[in-house]
């Protein structure tokens, strides 16, 4: 089991910037593949970035390529998402989520463990 939990989130205006949290804690965290998730009121949870084991790799959605980086320090357990330039169409409950996996997943359904999310919310 791994059981995570994310923090960070909050009010910004349009054009801030946060970073988010996710703390890991149980089995080896440097053995899954991470990745962040967003879902907004009405839609379904959507793919925001992930990062491969080691941090060799990172894969990032369209509509936050260049805006928002991820990023892990598995000597804290710990993976982050930088998010600069934010737009109201970024407001949305941001998930964490671990995958058994030597890739890194952009399908949430690859995804074994999730986090119980963090509300990120951008005013115009």
């Amino acid at each position: 089991q791994v059981q995570l939990v994310e923090s960070g989130g909050g009010l910004v205006q349009t054009g801030g910037s946060l970073r988010l949290s996710c703390a890991a804690s149980g089995r080896t965290f440097s053995s899954y593949a991470m990745g962040w998730f967003r879902q907004a009121p009405g839609k379904e949870r959507e793919f925001v970035a992930s990062i491969t084991l080691s941090a060799g790799r990172t894969f990032y959605a369209d509509s936050v390529k260049g805006r928002f980086t991820i990023s892990r320090d598995n000597a804290k357990n710990t993976v982050y998402l930088q998010m600069n330039s934010l737009k109201p169409e970024d407001t949305a409950v941001y998930y964490c989520a671990a995958a058994s996996a030597i890739w890194a997943p952009t399908n949430l359904k690859d995804y074994n463990y999730w986090g119980q999310g963090t509300q990120v919310t951008v005013s115009s």
